[in-house]
Parts: C-alpha cells; structure tokens; sequence
C-alpha cells in the first residue's frame, strides 16, 4: 500500500520538523519493523533504509507562504536528517489555508502515474505515537468500504482529546450553546463533541488533525473546498464522502499527540482564552449554508444564539467561571447569517 502524507506549514517549522522526527520512526516501524532494529529518531537512516522507507510512503510539507524563515529551516533540517528521499517541501504562493494547503500536494499525487492508496492529512503540531500509522493502514486494509478513518488524539500526558464527532445540526447547535446536563442528556444523539470513544467505531466526521483518506475518497467526492480557510473543511468533507456512500470511523489504537492552539489562534480554553478569529466563524456559517441552504443556517443561528444567551445569564447568576473566548457572543451574532450575509455558494 502506497502512503501520501501531508503537512500543512504556516510558521510553524519547528513544530513540523518535531513531527517529521517523529513520522520518521513512525514509518519505518510500520512496514519494516524487526524487534532491537527500529531507527533512533535521532541518527539518519541508512541507504538501504532510505530506499525501503521511499518505496512505500512519502511526506509532503507544504508552505502556506510564511513570512518568516519557514522554509529556509525546513529545507535545511530535510537535508542535514538525510530525508530528502521520502520528505518534499513545496513553497506555496500564498497562504490559502488548511484545504488550499492539503490540495496542493494531493491533486497532483492523483493524477501521477504512482498514485497513492491512501493520503493522511497531518497537522504539524502533532507527535506520532509508535503504531499509530500502522493502526491507520491496517484499519482501512481490513475495512475496504471505509473511506476515512481518524486517530485518537491526545496530550502529551496521554489525556484524550474529542477527536469523532456529529455533523453540527440544529439541536447540536442548542445543546452547544445552552451547556445544561438535562438537554445534553435529552439531544444525547445530537450532541457535536460526544465523550471520548474507548474502541474504534463509526462516526460522522474525525480531526484533520491526523485523519487518512482512501485515494477513492478525493475521486468520488472531490478535493476539500478551498472556500474555508481553515475549519469546517474536514467536516464538510466528511459530509461529501457520506454522500457518496463512504462511512467514516474513529481508530483510537491510533494515537498521536496533538499540540492544541500551537498552529491556529484557536487556543486550548483549559490553558488560557484567546478571541475566536474571524474565519472560525465565516467557516461555521459556510458549511451551514452551503450544505443545508440559508433557512436552515439562520435556524441553527438562532438556537445557538437564544442557547447560549441563556446560557450567560445562568453563567452570572451562578457565579460561574467564565471560560469562553472573550467577546464570543458579539462575534457570533456579528458573523451569523442575519449579520454576516449569506454568501452565494455554487453546488
């Protein structure tokens, strides 16, 4: 089985070179693995490792334009590590987002006379566990009717992260907003981030955080919509694929460390609050429009908005904490579809 991997980069070289480290003991290990004769991530691999390793998988990293020395540093660390025969940088001319970044290195590989079986959509601030693309590939091997599979992703103490999730709807939309455990037990079914799974299962869409995709999958359904500059594609795309008739499953044996907030400004509401950017919003009101038309978009506005209101009255009568992004109420109502228009989106 062929393998594409892809790293988006936008100022984040170190990150993606850590990860590059990690995908180096990662890939050798899944498809020539001999107990004692692993690689140390920290010597180069030898010739004949390099020729097995290049037969079989190869990473692309590419650059959405980074204004700082990005590119210089990932040239130099592929080069200085020997890994010049499985890992590419391509310099992007500009910075068109996560789905822009992804297609730029996944159009051509499927109109290529080698195309890949399978491509996994890797984030840069993530750390490859032992085993973790092993579990991908052999979960899609033994699956064929699985078209996208997700990791588990983690933090570095190994504490899980919601990575498998429901496509966003309008009770989802109330639930998420409202925060009350007894509508959350009523709409359990409805509910965006359920808890973490314990054991693979199937479900609607996974983070592109480390998500692999059958080669089929980008036939059928197309390539992620360039229209959002980053979230909402992955689910969106896990959308297009479900209605080509491809099922989507979360591999928790898979699992690989995720960095939350070190690549986006999206940060980890556990560590610290930082405002949601402008695009979060924009994506969010995208895939709602674009997928179920401007009625039901102003619908799930509308839930949330009422929920979420109700929501930070209870929040100070309580006296609870605060930890939401700062101002997300006013950004929400500033970016719904009765402020922040409805854009006309070609099917």
């Amino acid at each position: 089985m062929k393998l594409l991997i892809v790293i988006v980069n936008y100022k984040s070289a170190d990150l993606t070179i850590a990860c590059l480290k990690s995908l180096h003991a990662a890939l050798w290990d899944t498809y020539h693995y001999t107990p004692g004769d692993e690689p140390n991530s920290n010597r180069p691999l030898i010739e004949t490792e390099l020729a097995t390793l290049d037969s079989w998988s190869q990473v692309v990293v590419t650059d959405n334009q980074s204004p700082d020395n990005s590119l210089e540093s990932l040239n130099a660390a592929v080069a200085a590590n020997h890994w010049t025969s499985w890992v590419t940088i391509k310099s992007l001319p500009k910075n068109g987002g996560f789905a822009y970044g992804n297609n730029a290195a996944i159009a051509p590989a499927l109109v290529s006379s080698e195309k890949p079986d399978f491509i996994l959509l890797l984030n840069p601030d993530t750390i490859i566990r032992p085993g973790a693309i092993s579990a991908l590939l052999d979960f899609m091997h033994n699956n064929p009717k699985v078209g996208i599979a997700g990791s588990r992703l983690e933090d570095p103490d190994g504490t899980p992260q919601r990575s498998a999730f429901r496509f966003p709807s309008i009770a989802g939309e109330f639930e998420r907003g409202i925060r009350l455990g007894i509508v959350t037990k009523l709409l359990a079914k409805k509910v965006i981030a359920p808890p973490v799974p314990s054991t693979a299962c199937e479900c609607d869409w996974v983070a592109g955080a480390s998500m692999i995709v059958r080669r089929e999958v980008f036939e059928q359904a197309g390539l992620m919509d360039e229209k959002y500059f980053m979230y909402f594609e992955e689910v969106d795309f896990c959308l297009a694929a479900r209605r080509k008739g491809w099922s989507c499953w979360y591999v928790p044996t898979s699992r690989v460390v995720h960095l939350v907030g070190a690549v986006s400004q999206v940060s980890d509401s556990r560590k610290h609050r930082s405002r949601r950017p402008a695009y979060w919003f924009e994506s969010r009101r995208r895939y709602f429009v674009k997928n179920h038309g401007w009625i039901y978009a102003a619908r799930a506005d509308a839930a949330y908005l009422l929920a979420y209101s109700i929501w930070r009255v209870r929040r100070l009568l309580q006296r609870k904490p605060d930890t939401d992004p700062p101002k997300l109420l006013r950004d929400s109502i500033s970016h719904s579809v009765f402020f922040g228009g409805v854009e006309r989106i070609a099917k």
